[in-house]
């Protein structure tokens, strides 16, 4: 994979306590991961402090996820020393989008406590309230618990500090539904073809395989084409324009 320096240019401030309460885990957890070798070493800074990155907190959000498949700590030590050793966070989080695109829907009722752990941060009730708008999170029925989609609740997050409105998040996410379904009407009617005349067992094994490669092929192509598009705007008369007096 091409590594993505747009996305990776953060450099590594967090400490092990704060890595580990982004991560919605434990510093044990960390350090015995660490330990095995699932996560690179930090960067040693001033008075032998080690800093985390952007790669840390994506690869433990990786490992998070293999976990959920089910995989024992063994499989998932061969699934990461099969990575490329510098991939990016960008990429990382690719590979974890394909990860649980093989795994079914999961919402889970938490209370405010459980929700804020597995955040790995404490959230206002704007934090609440743009999360339930983005449909990550619904308030239950005693208003009290939270159903959580686990799978997006992670992004769900990392988008409360993206300086962007609610109103042009919740645009963009109507604007990938509804292409996401096109895009996955219009392959199941090219598919629809060549499994026609098999038998069953032969069109769930066909569609286990082609769905993380779909998903794959359409995360990279529109990595590729977003950037193409951000690009283009930069460069426009109508991009962003740097100050006189800067």
């Amino acid at each position: 994979m091409t590594t993505d320096a747009e996305t990776d240019t953060e450099e590594p401030t967090l400490t092990i306590d704060e890595l580990a309460a982004r991560a919605g885990t434990t510093v044990r957890t960390v350090r015995f991961y660490s330990t095995k070798g699932l996560l690179p070493p930090p960067v040693i800074g001033a008075r032998r402090v080690g800093h985390y990155g952007p790669e840390h907190l994506s690869r433990l959000a990786l490992i998070e996820e293999l976990q959920h498949q089910g995989m024992t700590l063994a499989a998932i030590e061969r699934y990461l020393g099969q990575l490329p050793p510098d991939l990016s966070a960008h990429d990382l989080a690719i590979h974890r989008a394909v990860v649980a695109s093989w795994a079914p829907d999961t919402v889970e009722t938490l209370d405010r406590r459980e929700l804020e752990r597995r955040a790995g941060r404490a959230l206002s009730e704007e934090d609440v309230e743009r999360l339930v708008a983005m449909g990550v999170v619904g308030v239950g029925v005693d208003g009290a618990s939270y159903r959580v989609d686990s799978g997006l609740l992670r992004l769900g997050v990392r988008l409360l500090d993206v300086p962007v409105s609610q109103e042009a998040i919740l645009a963009s996410r109507n604007v990938l539904i509804e292409h996401s379904r096109a895009a996955a009407h219009e392959l199941s009617q090219v598919f629809r073809g060549e499994v026609s005349q098999r038998a069953a067992q032969d069109v769930k094994s066909l569609s286990a395989h082609m769905q993380p490669l779909v998903v794959q092929a359409l995360l990279t192509t529109f990595q590729r084409s977003l950037r193409e598009e951000l690009r283009e705007w930069l460069k426009g008369p109508e991009g962003p324009q740097e100050s006189e007096e800067g």
